[in-house]
């Protein structure tokens, strides 16, 4: 009997998707955050990427000028055909110096998938579901204290991945996502910076600081050879050769930056900090815990092995139209007081008449929903590593507190009584009666 063919591998996604009819889409395809995917998701670039042009175009167009107007004629002035060895080496720099910058820029830094749903309480047991307006609601804490090396370290919760940031996590305004040990987003290479392409960057730096060094010293040699052949002073030497002038001034000045860069950040790595913890000074008054002495920590960053992507951008999903919040009695809110969780992700108020918009009873309250993408990192950033107070997140309201100032629309438990003259006026139509709970007791 012949055997069965064996079911490829990805296909049974898109074969329950085709039983039950439900669309299927790549993961990059829907993706919520603010990147740009090519290669069908095999590329993933932050919203800046048009930037790479540019960033290409300052180290391919010097160099070009270079090889044309300088290298060239200084083949013949080497013995043994060594002169050809000055442009191979600075073609070898500048080739290396663009694939360490595609692999920084196209690659995933280290995004945290966001979450569904929000995290459920630690001592939620799942049972609360039955009397909804007798449950209280539960609210997330926004900060949780954890463990590092012995030292405690304060994590936040992110109403927009709806996830806890491990430890040296941060959100990124631009990008839009969680990112692992993220150091900062550069507007160069059009990427976010974290763990899974730190080490590419720095390598894209120090490449091109080596650039512009090797670049700044033949040129000075090309203006020393006319000097020695036609024994005449630098300035008329310099005036013969004006593309040399120019790359010299441009080298000087990106030497600069890129060499200042290096050397920042091998100060950074010898301390095993971020550019974003060394910004915010959170290690001045406490210890690293993330600190392993100098030689581990170089280790850590150039020899240890990079950790796989926590995304599949090629996997199929459902698509989804949108995302029903979990409730438990009243309901989970996020630590950002005032917002539900679908206000956070769909950026609007519950309305009424929307499905699951008066479950807990408290939506009339909402403010303004503001965007919180980019100021929940701009605020307490100086307290993220003190231990917290008592845990004040989870309130409990009761009848005095609450309920006498908070109105009773769409509730269920019959606490208000409504006097008959706005019974009669809600039956004639005047109104949403559909808001009106009587007490006929």
């Amino acid at each position: 009997m012949p055997a069965a063919p064996r079911q490829q591998r990805g296909t049974s996604a898109s074969a329950a998707g085709a039983n039950d009819g439900t669309e299927l889409l790549r993961t990059y395809q829907a993706w919520k955050a603010s990147n740009i995917f090519l290669l069908g998701g095999r590329l993933i670039f932050g919203p800046d990427m048009r930037s790479l042009f540019l960033t290409v175009f300052l180290i391919a167009a010097p160099v070009g000028v270079f090889c044309g107007f300088v290298a060239r004629k200084l083949i013949d002035d080497f013995p043994h055909h060594l002169g050809i060895s000055i442009v191979v080496v600075v073609i070898i720099l500048t080739l290396l110096d663009l694939v360490l910058l595609v692999l920084t820029s196209g690659r995933d830094p280290g995004i945290i998938p966001r979450n569904d749903h929000p995290p459920e309480p630690e001592d939620y047991d799942g049972s609360a579901e039955a009397g909804v307006s007798q449950t209280p609601q539960l609210r997330l804490p926004r900060m949780k204290d954890v463990v590092v090396n012995g030292i405690t370290v304060r994590i936040k919760y992110c109403d927009t991945c709806m996830l806890y940031r491990p430890p040296r996590c941060s959100h990124c305004s631009i990008c839009n996502n969680c990112v692992q040990r993220f150091d900062h987003h550069c507007p160069w290479v059009g990427q976010c910076i974290g763990q899974r392409n730190y080490r590419f960057f720095f390598m894209f730096v120090f490449c091109a600081t080596l650039l512009c060094l090797y670049v700044h010293g033949f040129c000075w040699v090309y203006i020393k050879k006319i000097m020695d052949g036609e024994e005449t002073t630098i300035w008329k030497a310099m005036i013969k050769t004006p593309a040399s002038i120019v790359l010299i001034i441009y080298s000087f000045i990106t030497f600069w930056f890129v060499g200042g860069l290096t050397f920042f950040h091998l100060y950074l790595i010898g301390i095993n900090q971020s550019t974003y913890e060394n910004f915010r000074y959170r290690y001045d008054k406490r210890a690293n815990p993330y600190d392993k002495g100098v030689v581990n920590n170089f280790m850590e960053v150039f020899c240890s092995k990079i950790p796989p992507s926590k995304n599949n951008f090629r996997k199929k999903v459902p698509k989804e139209s949108f995302i029903t919040p979990r409730t438990v009695g009243g309901g989970f809110v996020s630590p950002k007081m005032g917002k539900t969780v679908n206000d956070i992700e769909m950026g609007r108020r519950a309305m009424w008449n929307e499905e699951g918009a008066g479950q807990g009873g408290d939506y009339e309250e909402h403010g303004r929903n503001e965007s919180y993408d980019d100021s929940e990192n701009r605020m307490n950033e100086e307290d993220d590593d003190v231990s917290p107070g008592p845990d004040m997140s989870r309130r409990l309201p009761t009848e005095s507190s609450t309920d006498r100032r908070r109105s009773s629309w769409g509730r269920r438990s019959g606490s208000l009584t409504i006097s008959p003259e706005v019974v009669a006026l809600a039956a004639a139509g005047i109104g949403d009666s559909r808001r009106l709970t009587v007490d006929k007791s």
